[in-house]
């Protein structure tokens, strides 16, 4: 791919997650016999501008058991589509690269598979993220923010000035909005104006959702920083705020897109199965810097 779009690709495994200190990641993948994998995806044409560099964060869980707090059988075969956040960001640079804006563009992908074993994290477990934060962890099932929070982190040390990520994080997000919005949540006006002309041009639905100081309060820990849930009411709002500790004052944008990622039935436009949500948006927020 990287020699056929001008994209230049680095998969990285455990030794990486652990030279970078990404302890938040590596929680998610240790209960898996099967390695994790940190992607990064630079786009840098020549001549472009040093800054704005756009970092587009995915989450890539390839399949999601709930690791200790496991999930119920029912439905648990479409797990294989958590990653869809990260397949997102993997169909965006490929065409940004082939679109060729005059604008940097990062993409980084967290993929890992989150499973129960002997090896796995449990409830009660403190983990420490790349920027230093320590985590509670209240429940295994909420492993995404956990590697999107050391992405996100990773994004910034990389260069990003501006970021974006997506993730089928919350059923709480399904529960508000149903399968028919994404949610929007955003650090920064200017940035989420810019993002919704991005949505006007590519027609996709999202919905922005609020992140008022107030709901900080869910994620305190008594012993820790932070703790990776904040509850049952709010959830995508608490997961949002969780995802808020990592990028500090960079303005950001965060997509869940839990409830359209995968369309239940086939409709005149699109067929039964992944959606590839969020892709068309990505490309014209891109463009729109260029």
């Amino acid at each position: 791919m990287s020699q056929e779009v001008g994209l230049k690709c680095e998969v990285y495994g455990a030794d990486k997650l652990h030279e970078l200190k990404m302890g938040a990641f590596w929680s998610v993948t240790q209960g898996s016999e099967e390695p994790p994998a940190l992607i990064v995806m630079t786009y840098e044409p020549a001549g472009a501008p040093k800054q704005p560099v756009l970092g587009l964060v995915g989450k890539g869980i390839t399949f999601d058991t709930g690791g200790i707090s496991i999930k119920p059988a029912d439905g648990m075969e479409k797990m294989k589509y958590d990653m869809a956040g990260g397949a997102a960001m993997i169909g965006a640079m490929r065409a940004i690269a082939l679109l060729k804006p005059n604008v940097r563009v990062i993409g980084i992908v967290c993929a890992a598979e989150n499973m129960p074993s002997g090896k796995a994290q449990k409830p009660g477990d403190v983990q420490i993220a790349m920027n230093g934060k320590s985590i509670e962890i209240i429940n295994t099932d909420a492993e995404g923010r956990l590697v999107l929070a050391d992405g996100l982190h990773y994004a910034r040390q990389l260069g990003a000035t501006h970021l974006i990520d997506a993730a089928t994080l919350t059923g709480a997000c399904v529960v508000a909005l149903g399968g028919v919005n994404a949610g929007v949540f955003t650090n920064d006006e200017e940035y989420f104006n810019r993002f919704a002309g991005a949505l006007r041009k590519s027609g996709e639905k999202m919905w922005r959702l609020p992140i008022d100081e107030e709901y900080k309060e869910q994620i305190k820990s008594p012993i820790a920083d932070i703790k990776n849930t904040g509850g049952r009411w709010g959830g995508a709002i608490s997961a949002a705020m969780f995802l808020k500790e990592f990028v500090e004052d960079t303005p950001w944008i965060h997509l869940d897109i839990a409830g359209v990622a995968w369309q239940e039935e086939g409709v005149p436009w699109i067929a039964k199965g992944p959606s590839g949500i969020a892709v068309r948006s990505l490309v014209e927020l891109v463009k729109s810097f260029a």
